[in-house]
């Protein structure tokens, strides 16, 4: 039998690393080498070790790989670590969360302008897809504001899926509720904005993207698109369908979050 080759061993080595199941392991692996466009080495560094921590978790209890996969990609995964680290924070408020301003009925960070409301993961989609079809036909927030988010009771100012209101409204906190009023008319008062903790999130979410190219599609979605088709009777296939971002609005969202975070300490995002 001829020998093989130092050039042919080679080949048959990388064609039989092809082969291999993917590992938890090689997931960790991707994302070491994962990279976030706009945003700086230090919050990437920090996202990373979020998620790096998880994975080790689900290798260590023997997680099933296609179960994580199917976390990152829907963004379970990002809104179990972001709410994590938002929960830490809350262990010891800062100065915003101590003397925020926010009451049930206040509700002008329930005006979205521009109609979209924020990036939001499939994960968070389906959920508030299904808190809201039950008020189709009913009327909506945009009885009250035209901009009022659709899952918003336009009597009493309360969100009717409040239960399954994403990431960014769990974030958004003001100490100046006239602010609040003043930035929903077109204003640029200060005195509002998201928790640190959701700038870790989309960062997550941004790194399982990355770590799944090849793999598996990570979408967003516009949190008002959502709520809109569900009040509008859409089953959630083609509700969700519609209200899917370009692949390029989780970047923007990761980049104008950091750049606001280095602005403005304490806080991730402009409302």
């Amino acid at each position: 039998m001829k020998p093989t080759s130092p050039r042919a061993a080679r080949r048959l080595a990388q064609k039989g690393k092809k082969s291999a199941p993917l590992t938890v392991g090689d997931l960790a692996g991707r994302v070491a080498k994962a990279k976030v466009k706009g945003v700086d080495t230090t919050l990437e560094h920090r996202a990373k070790r979020i998620l790096t921590s998880y994975l080790k978790t689900a290798q260590t209890y023997g997680l099933p790989v296609k179960d994580v996969i199917t976390e990152m990609a829907s963004g379970q995964t990002a809104w179990r670590l972001g709410s994590a680290v938002r929960d830490e924070i809350l262990k010891t408020p800062p100065d915003a969360v101590r003397n925020a301003a926010c009451t049930q009925g206040c509700a002008f960070c329930c005006i979205l302008s521009g109609g979209e409301g924020g990036v939001i993961t499939r994960f968070e989609a389906e959920q508030l897809h299904t808190a809201a079809v039950p008020l189709a036909g009913a009327p909506d927030g945009r009885d009250w504001h035209p901009q009022a988010c659709p899952a918003l009771d336009p009597e009493t100012r309360s969100c009717r899926a409040y239960e399954a209101r994403p990431m960014i409204c769990r974030s958004f906190l003001s100490t100046d509720a006239t602010a609040c009023e003043r930035n929903a008319a077109g204003g640029e008062e200060q005195g509002a904005g998201l928790l640190g903790s959701h700038l870790d999130y989309l960062v997550v979410h941004a790194l399982c993207r990355q770590a799944l190219k090849g793999i598996t599609q990570v979408h967003t979605y516009s949190m008002a698109a959502t709520a809109a088709a569900a009040v509008a009777g859409k089953d959630a296939e083609s509700g969700l369908a519609d209200a899917r971002h370009k692949p390029s609005a989780l970047e923007i969202a990761c980049r104008d979050g950091a750049n606001a975070a280095a602005t403005r300490p304490g806080s991730s995002a402009k409302p």
